[in-house]
């Protein structure tokens, strides 16, 4: 568990505004026609949420403005529900980093999963490791975020990581429209396309965050090392020189190029940061397309 909160006040009053909005889904809608629980337009009241810039004025609650001098849209609950799928790896090698990795994918994904509660989305969190670690019972509405955050809270690194596998144990229940955010480290000695393809065989709207440790981009070590491998334990002795620093960095890169590809050729959006930024950055950048 973390000394301190996934998400603080500041960023929630950064996100409380923010949807996500599922690009495949809206296909043929009307521009600016937003996807989760299109205000106004079901029969049940719900919530309301603060105006944002392009929301439909013929839903703003004037007595609220009346008594607060602040803009309210109303949300209504529409029959079908816009599913955001959180997908969390939990591997051992996520638990390496300062900022510690698996950390900074807890915040983006409660940052996340937040904007869904605020516009009644219906929020899952998966964990996987070495296969899938099981599906969150849904969250829906503002009142869920401590239950969100608990759950994400509780995720502790499990074991070493087969990501192929795991998605194909989670990309049949991605159920719904919607949309997938999995975040994860993506190093797996087997590569990631093949679970990249099970992912995206399911139609939906797809992120995928990859998170590394800024030591991991750019090491600062020289010197006699004994490396230890994050995901399997096995050991390695090495001397870290100049010419080896250099192979590896180029080493990264074209790993990090090659995911960019899979993610390209697949349909599936990718942000690659690492664990020393800002986490709300991340979130904001991915919600404001």
């Amino acid at each position: 568990m973390t000394a301190e909160p996934l998400l603080t006040p500041d960023v929630l009053r950064k996100l409380e505004t923010l949807e996500l909005i599922s690009r495949k889904a809206k296909a043929g809608r009307q521009r600016g026609d937003r996807l989760s629980k299109r205000k106004g337009r079901g029969a049940e009241f719900a919530d309301f949420r603060p105006y944002s810039s392009g929301d439909d004025l013929r839903f703003l609650d004037w007595g609220l403005f009346a008594r607060f001098e602040r803009l309210f849209l109303r949300l209504f609950l529409e029959d079908e529900d816009l599913h955001v799928h959180l997908l969390l790896d939990v591997s051992r090698s996520m638990a390496f980093g300062e900022p510690q990795k698996l950390l900074f994918a807890k915040r983006v994904a409660a940052a996340i999963g937040f904007v869904g509660l605020v516009n009644l989305d219906r929020v899952t969190v998966t964990a996987f490791a070495e296969k899938s670690l099981g599906k969150s019972p849904p969250f829906r509405g503002r009142p869920a975020l401590s239950r969100l955050l608990a759950y994400l809270d509780e995720l502790e690194p499990q074991a070493a990581g087969d990501f192929n596998r795991s998605m194909r144990m989670i990309a049949p229940t991605l159920t719904g429209r919607g949309v997938v955010v999995v975040l994860s480290d993506f190093l797996d000695k087997a590569g990631v396309a093949d679970g990249l393809r099970f992912l995206a065989s399911r139609g939906l709207d797809t992120t995928a965050v990859q998170v590394l440790a800024p030591e991991e981009v750019e090491p600062a070590v020289v010197g006699d090392l004994r490396l230890t491998d994050a995901e399997d334990g096995t050991t390695a002795e090495v001397t870290v020189t100049a010419d080896l620093l250099d192979r590896y960095r180029r080493a990264v890169a074209a790993f990090r190029t090659r995911l960019t590809g899979d993610c390209n050729r697949l349909g599936i959006s990718l942000l690659q940061t690492t664990s020393d930024l800002p986490f709300d950055r991340v979130a904001l950048r991915m919600l404001r397309g």
